[in-house]
């Protein structure tokens, strides 16, 4: 299964790689409304909204709406899989750091 990097939406890639060291990885990452995200795994990662909007995930617990706010960040473990798809009507971005371990 492809990273995010790798992943990409109907033939196009939506994650660019900024940066990459021996330490850390870093991707910048652009679904304008009606843009995905194919199925594909995270490793543990940090993320960033650069600017929010609507986004639906599906993963193995099901399919959920989730609305990300410009400024919001997460933390995670990693992902085993899902997919996602802006649903809502602005141009959702945000950056991913991944950790080298």
């Amino acid at each position: 299964m492809p990273g995010p990097l790798e992943a990409g939406w109907q033939g196009h890639r939506v994650c660019e790689l900024l940066r990459e060291t021996g330490r850390l990885r870093v991707l910048h990452c652009v679904f304008p409304p009606g843009t995905g995200h194919e199925r594909h795994f995270h490793a543990r990662h940090f993320g960033y909204a650069l600017s929010g909007g609507d986004m639906k995930i599906s993963d193995a617990s099901g399919t959920r709406r989730a609305k990300l706010t410009t400024g919001s960040h997460f933390v995670s473990d990693g992902i085993n899989w899902h997919e996602v798809l802006n649903v809502g009507a602005s141009t959702v971005e945000y950056l991913i750091i991944e950790p080298k371990d």
